[in-house]
């Protein structure tokens, strides 16, 4: 876990400044308003009252260290998101919406779907980072979003993404001790029941790879 308080800010542009893929794109940037941008979308949820979470990559950050972002992702309802009028909005279906406000990408869970809707409500807490307090996903919130997402990603054939999801829900599962009923309660309730069975088996299979960690070389030394 991070020892000093988070810069969501500074997370986001060293993760576009740094990403080599965006060489072409930073070249047009002015990363000054990049970084301002961040602290602007923040001020306009706390002016505007809307109820929201944090969660991603950046969420994640409060409980593993190393990790790298280049965006927010937030849970908010639909409602509230016609309150934020400055968001450019360049895709949406039912669950999803990705915007934009300046070159700060925002992408926006509707918290009218399930499991974002329970996130919002009963796996969120005010957390600490580097200039305010933000409303952030809890570790089993992570978790159940990083599980409801892993069917899409397979069938989409997002294979990296796969691998970093996967390689959160080890960490998050290494953190919380086991994924408990009511995520997968959850995950029935908002997936369908051959879904649910694959996600058993991955979460078997990597609580089997935590396990047997322990063991290698000799074990604790």
């Amino acid at each position: 876990m991070p020892t000093e308080p988070v810069s969501i800010a500074q997370t986001v542009v060293f993760g576009v400044a740094f990403d080599p893929k965006n060489s072409e794109r930073v070249a047009r940037m002015d990363l000054n308003e990049l970084f301002a941008s961040v602290g602007r979308l923040f001020d306009l949820l706390e002016e505007r009252e809307i109820d929201y979470v944090l969660v991603g990559g950046i969420a994640m950050l409060l409980y593993v260290e190393g990790r790298n972002t280049q965006d927010i992702d937030l849970i908010v309802s639909e409602e509230d998101l016609k309150m934020l009028p400055e968001l450019r909005i360049d895709e949406r279906n039912e669950r999803f919406v990705q915007a934009r406000l300046g070159d700060l990408r925002v992408d926006l869970l509707l918290a009218e779907k399930e499991p974002f809707r329970l996130v919002l409500e009963q796996h969120t807490a005010a957390k600490p980072f580097a200039d305010r307090t933000i409303p952030t996903a809890s570790e089993e919130g992570l978790l159940l979003l990083k599980l409801f997402a892993l069917p899409s990603l397979y069938r989409q054939g997002q294979f990296s993404k796969v691998n970093i999801y996967e390689g959160d829900i080890a960490q998050l599962i290494t953190s919380v001790g086991t994924v408990g009923p009511d995520t997968w309660d959850a995950l029935e309730d908002s997936l369908v029941e051959s879904d649910v069975a694959e996600l058993r088996k991955i979460v078997a299979g990597i609580e089997d790879k935590i396990a047997n960690e322990g063991n290698r070389f000799g074990g604790e030394g």
